[in-house]
This record gives structure tokens, C-alpha cells and sequence, in this order.
């Protein structure tokens, strides 16, 4: 899938490399494409999924065997990097126990930080989250999420696509991020990020995490507990070169 973005699985240097250009060439590639042309786009290119993962009560647009582009040669591809077509193992963990949790988004004020395709932003919703914003970096992103809220018979949710890491926190009570730690700085500025808006408004921060080693090496490693851990099925431990299992943990600075 362009070079099937299973090389960027876990290859978690060259990973980060493509983010941190993310921004810049997301806004040249969009130069000349309407919203409505990026929508058509992504319907005709992804497949409806919800078997094979940690959430069946989800739909999801996103690549599979079956689509051009899980083939196709990497410059075919018109926008940066498709990482919202895949649902990662992080984020099928978030949102499972946010399913099988109702309690921990009901009536709250959430934000989905590096959304991707939307699924834990849309678990939330499900779940009686007050207010839900999902963030992507890739302007892409929000319209898949968008797309995806709309297939499971949602309102489309506000979706803010600037990089908020480091900006003045917002009175969000909770915070999720899936696979968000897979490279030393970015983990380094989520952590420092992630204290101030535990102090300024008492945030609670879910993380979703297969264990990549970025993550499991990091000191922010220490300050977490363990909520829940998830068996991941035969289809995705296969896409993600042999992992087994995806962990949510809460953070907790003041261990």
C-alpha cells in the first residue's frame, strides 16, 4: 500500500522523518482540490471496514488489499502519506475501552490528538462524550474523519487540524492519543505538553500503545498505569509485523 505503508508499520526512524514534513507538503498537495474533490476521492479509494479489529460497532474508511492504492506505486498517490486510512493498534485499543468504559468520556469535554481516521474521537461520541474535537496535523485526515462520523450516523465533528502541542493548554477533561510515541522528541514534547494541561485543568490523558520501542524506552514510561490490555486479532497482528497485544494506559505524572 504505497510501498504499503507496512514498511512505516514500525519502522519507527524514518517514521517521524515523514511526519515532521507532514504539514508542508499536505498544503502543496492540496493546492487545487476542493473538499468535496478530496471526499469523492477517499470514498473511491478506501473500503468500508468493521470485521477483522477491536471495534466491530465501527465503520471505517480505510485501505485494504482490495483498493488501487494498497498497490499502487507510492507517487501515484496525490496527498502526503495516508496514515488515517489505517486504523492503528493504538488506537483500536483507545477506542475499545472507551466502548466497553462508557464512563470514562460520558458528559466529557475530550480531544483526539493525532485523530487519523477518527475512531477513538467517534467511540467517545458514542459513549455520551459533551463535546468532542478531533485533531490532525494533515487536513486529509479531518475529512476522513469527518467522512467516517457521517458513515456511523453522526453529526461530523469539529476537527482542528493545527498542531496544538505546546500551545496554551484548553479545558478539555480528557485527552486520548493512539500511537503517538514513536519517536524520542515527539514523545518528549507530548510529555511536557501533557503536564501542563494535567496542572492547568486537571485533564485526564489516555494513551494507546502496542509497544513500540520509542515508547516503551521513554521516561514517560514510569508514569503510567495500565487500564486495560487488548488481544489483537489475527488480521492486525499481521499488518504490524507480529504484535500481539495493544495497551491503554493512563498517565500520571505524580508517580
Amino acid at each position: 500500500m504505497l510501498t504499503r505503508l507496512g514498511v512505516l508499520y514500525l519502522n519507527d526512524n524514518g517514521y517521524m522523518n515523514i511526519v515532521k514534513t507532514l504539514c508542508t507538503s499536505t498544503n502543496r498537495y492540496l493546492k487545487g482540490f476542493a473538499s468535496d474533490d478530496i471526499k469523492n476521492f477517499i470514498i473511491e479509494n478506501t473500503e468500508i471496514v468493521r470485521k477483522h479489529n477491536l471495534t466491530p460497532e465501527i465503520h471505517l474508511r480505510l485501505f485494504t488489499p482490495n483498493c488501487r492504492f494498497w498497490h499502487a506505486r507510492p507517487e501515484l498517490w496525490p496527498f502526503s502519506d495516508p496514515f488515517w486510512a489505517i486504523y492503528w493498534p493504538g488506537g483500536q485499543a483507545l477506542a475499545r475501552y472507551l466502548l466497553s468504559n462508557p464512563g470514562v468520556s460520558q458528559g466529557k469535554r475530550v480531544l483526539d490528538l493525532g485523530c487519523g481516521c477518527g475512531a477513538s474521537a467517534i467511540a467517545a461520541k458514542f459513549c455520551g462524550a459533551s463535546h468532542v474535537v478531533a485533531n490532525d496535523i494533515d487536513p486529509v485526515a479531518a475529512i476522513a474523519t469527518q467522512l467516517n462520523c457521517e458513515l456511523n450516523g453522526l453529526n461530523p465533528l469539529p476537527c482542528d487540524t493545527e498542531n496544538v502541542i505546546g500551545s496554551e493548554p484548553k479545558g478539555y477533561d480528557l485527552i486520548l492519543l493512539g500511537d503517538m510515541f514513536y519517536e524520542e522528541a515527539l514523545a518528549d514534547s507530548l510529555h511536557s505538553w501533557l503536564n501542563r494541561c494535567i496542572q492547568t485543568h486537571r485533564t485526564h490523558v489516555l494513551i494507546g500503545d502496542p509497544g513500540r520501542a520509542q515508547f516503551e524506552g521513554h521516561s514517560i514510561r514510569r508514569l503510567l498505569r495500565q487500564e486495560a490490555q487488548f488481544e489483537l486479532p489475527k488480521a492486525v497482528r499481521e499488518e504490524n509485523y507480529g504484535l500481539t497485544c495493544s495497551t491503554v494506559w493512563r498517565y500520571l505524572p505524580e508517580l
